[in-house]
């Protein structure tokens, strides 16, 4: 299983209705963490978000892949929507 399907399993209890993850790791190809793990930016569209601020958010997702953070994950760039946020912000 491969990193990007790890992530998603790790994040199945948020019930998320959209999770996409880009791996940009080639782009730190030079950076010296980037030897160890990947970069990652993630979407991840979610009602568990509901009444949460952006930290806390970050911190449930930090949580849920800390074991991972110590490897796998180099840097992970989050951006988390309620289904209404993301709605609002990407109207069909």
């Amino acid at each position: 299983m491969g990193t990007k399907e790890k992530i998603i399993e790790r994040l199945g209890e948020l019930e998320a209705t959209k999770i996409d993850i880009v791996d940009e790791s080639e782009k730190h190809s030079g950076h010296a963490g980037a030897r160890d793990g990947g970069h990652y930016l993630m979407t991840i569209v979610s009602n568990h978000f509901s009444g949460q601020g952006t930290m806390a958010r970050h911190r449930l997702i930090y949580g849920l892949l800390s074991d991972m953070m110590k490897g796998e994950i180099h840097a992970l760039a989050l951006k988390t929507y309620t289904a209404d946020e993301y709605q609002l912000k990407h109207p069909t």
